[in-house]
């Protein structure tokens, strides 16, 4: 990230909710993004995944250049090297547990009983072996964050961006959720970026970045 700016325009004039923001993040790291409410944590995390379009500035995703991309360039790029995890987690309603793992597969035009079996082997290991033919509204929070939290990991994503995974959990059941997370930063390389509230949850990242007014203020390793 170079230089990201990003303004909205509303009746009463520009509103700039990220100014000038310059971070780079290494294979395999984990950096957590902390700050209050409207600092801009979010929007920075869309422009990263190429979610949004900037004002100002660049994102280089794998050497890539985001903004010399157009949206379904983007989209593939995504698809090939991004896993997403959201808050209100993203389900799609219509389909099963294992359907809504497969999705990033099928969208690339995958298919056939190998990625069915590592779609299993991912729900059992976030402990859905059980419910694979469940839908959304048959699961419990907790569960329907796992769900999302496998079809990240479906494509063995080179950068998982999470915003705020653990914030619509309790503490028992947010555990295993950022204990995943972690383990696929280890295990695959995968690197890691966390939007959070949860200073226990920052404190796990190599790197914290605390924002406020749409910049970053201050930026710090944890020994982990």
């Amino acid at each position: 990230m170079s230089g990201l700016r990003k303004t909205h325009q509303t009746t009463s004039g520009d509103l700039t909710v990220l100014k000038d923001v310059s971070l780079s993040l290494e294979a395999g790291d984990t950096l957590a993004i902390v700050g209050p409410s409207g600092s801009g944590k979010t929007t920075l995390l869309g422009l990263c995944a190429g979610l949004d379009d900037a004002s100002a500035g660049s994102v280089e995703l794998d050497g890539m250049a985001l903004e010399g991309l157009d949206q379904d360039a983007r989209a593939a790029l995504r698809n090939r090297l991004v896993g997403f995890v959201f808050q209100s987690f993203q389900l799609i309603p219509t389909l099963t547990a294992i359907e809504n793992v497969l999705v990033p597969l099928e969208l690339r035009g995958e298919s056939g009983k190998g990625i069915r079996k590592e779609a299993e082997r991912l729900l059992a290991e976030v402990g859905l072996g059980e419910r694979l033919d469940h839908y959304p509204l048959q699961l419990s929070g907790g569960e329907q964050q796992r769900v999302a939290l496998a079809r990240a990991f479906i494509h063995r994503p080179k950068i998982l961006f999470a915003d705020e995974p653990t914030g619509n959990l309790d503490a028992g059941t947010s555990e295993p959720i950022v204990e995943m997370l972690f383990r696929l930063n280890r295990d695959a390389g995968t690197a890691l970026v966390l939007v959070t509230h949860d200073p226990g949850l920052a404190a796990k990242a190599r790197r914290v970045v605390t924002m406020s007014g749409g910049m970053v203020v201050s930026e710090e390793e944890n020994d982990v």
